[in-house]
């Protein structure tokens, strides 16, 4: 587990800092609607609803690296701007956005990394007011069922690529259910965020969206 620890400590902060959260307010615009097909149009416009649908989620996640790498934990959302990433016992590791700033705790080496959170694709999963149409480009996909979005800044490739994946799915908010993404960084470090028990609508407060400073207390 420490030899997992490790190589995952030292490909986490790289696809925090660049390929999960890539830049957004630079990104060109989506192909104008009369240009586009209609199905890409409506699909488009189908997955800004269900983000903006969305205002808490919680889900099981898996996480794995290019390496095949692969930790899980649970991810919990609260919009507006609320996100958390509670790594599998034994992985000293946390992700948590309170709105403002997206944070990677390390409580083995007690080091605190942040990260704006405003400009980020997961900004566009957290701000009610971020339009996805504008920033990314719906992918073809063979499966009916999928709707898959690219976002991406063709002028700063050192931002990465990070795809957004929904199933269609009538009881999920929206009708679409986010299901995973997969990034990218400038390295073609690949990280693929898989979600499962996608549960809605819990009152969850605040606090959960906090942390323990280990550089203060040295403890969880």
């Amino acid at each position: 587990m420490s030899t997992l620890i490790g190589h995952f400590r030292r490909s986490l902060g790289a696809a925090v800092s660049a390929a999960l959260f890539v830049p957004l307010a630079a990104l060109p615009a989506a192909p104008a609607a009369a240009q586009a097909a209609p199905q890409a149009v409506g699909d488009l416009d189908r997955a800004v609803g269900a983000l903006r649908a969305i205002t808490t989620m919680q889900a099981d996640f898996q996480q794995t690296d290019r390496n095949g790498q692969r930790v899980s934990g649970k991810l919990t959302i609260k919009r507006p701007g609320r996100i958390r990433f509670q790594y599998q016992p034994g992985v000293p590791l946390l992700i948590v956005g309170d709105g403002k700033a997206l944070t990677m705790v390390d409580y083995e080496v007690r080091q605190v990394q942040r990260w704006p959170i405003g400009n980020s694709p997961l900004g566009a999963l957290l701000d009610p007011n971020r339009d996805v149409k504008r920033f990314g480009t719906l992918q073809p996909s063979l499966d009916p069922a999928i709707v898959s979005i690219e976002v991406r800044d063709s002028r700063h490739p050192e931002y990465g690529v990070i795809t957004l994946i929904f199933a269609r799915k009538a009881a999920a908010p929206g009708g679409l259910e986010l299901v995973s993404w997969v990034a990218l960084d400038s390295q073609n470090r690949r990280t693929t965020i898989r979600l499962s028990g996608q549960r809605y609508g819990a009152d969850l407060p605040d606090s959960q969206f906090r942390y323990v400073d280990p550089r203060q207390t040295g403890r969880r």
